[in-house]
Order: C-alpha cells, then structure tokens, then sequence
C-alpha cells in the first residue's frame, strides 16, 4: 500500500528530502508514484501540514 499526498499540501518540498526511494515528484500538488513508494511512511512523518497518508 502506498502513500498518497492529499490537496493540503503546500508543495514545501520537506517530504522530497525524506524518500529513501525517491518517489516523491514536485508539482503545485506533490505526487507519490505509487509503484516506487515502499510504504515507509518518511514522508508523512515530516509533513508539516498532515497532507500525507496511507493509501
């Protein structure tokens, strides 16, 4: 099960850092590639807006 960013995000770019796979992608939203994502939850516990969730 992935990890998905919701409309909340701000696009602060503090999750992108915290990927160990690299699955995060910039965008005025950012996307999570659901095939990449290891299901780590990195991102999620560094969003400050809580915009990051399990699928």
């Amino acid at each position: 099960m992935a990890y998905v960013i919701n409309d909340d995000c701000t696009a602060c770019g503090t999750c992108i850092d915290e990927c160990p796979v690299e699955a995060i992608s910039e965008g005025d939203i950012y996307k999570i590639d659901p095939e990449t994502c290891t299901d780590c939850g990195a991102c999620a516990d560094v969003c400050p807006v809580e915009a990051i969730h399990p699928e």
